[in-house]
């Protein structure tokens, strides 16, 4: 299994695919939960995914400062229910951080994280600024990385 970092354009059509598949799968069809899940910001973001088989089994969509919020983001993170508990998640945070920061050059990261995962973002460093809210009918709060290391 191998991760890859792309953006829109240099994603075949196979890719593509792959990855729109994965998050119907997940955010959609696993969470019953019926939204506009291509929405028009995929043509801005860096998308990183691990493929196994040719299938992607992990992926977060890596949003620049002014798509989302006036900050970088990483959003829709997932990992396939049967790829789960293998520290999956963890590495794909990392490594979104890790560019954001590194290559980006951005200190700061906002989220909309499920409220569920507000420990395991946390555990990043992600601090609340909003209380618990729904959207889509599904708790949310959005977090805040600010990178102590300062630029």
């Amino acid at each position: 299994m191998s991760w890859k970092l792309k953006s829109f354009n240099e994603l075949s059509t196979p890719e593509l695919y792959g990855i729109l598949q994965a998050r119907t799968q997940v955010f959609v069809v696993e969470q019953e939960c019926p939204y506009m899940e291509v929405d028009g910001k995929d043509l801005r973001a860096y998308h990183l995914y691990k493929e196994e088989n040719g299938e992607v089994v992990a992926y977060a969509r890596l949003l620049p400062a002014g798509v989302s919020y006036k900050q970088p983001s990483i959003g829709r993170v997932l990992v396939k229910e049967e790829y789960r508990g293998k520290g999956f998640a963890s590495e794909l945070v990392k490594r979104g951080l890790s560019l954001i920061h590194d290559e980006w050059g951005e200190r700061t990261v906002k989220i909309q994280a499920q409220e569920y995962l507000r420990g395991f973002y946390g555990s990043f460093g992600f601090r609340a600024v909003t209380e618990t809210y729904l959207d889509d009918g599904i708790p949310h709060i959005d977090m805040i990385l600010q990178d102590p290391s300062g630029l």
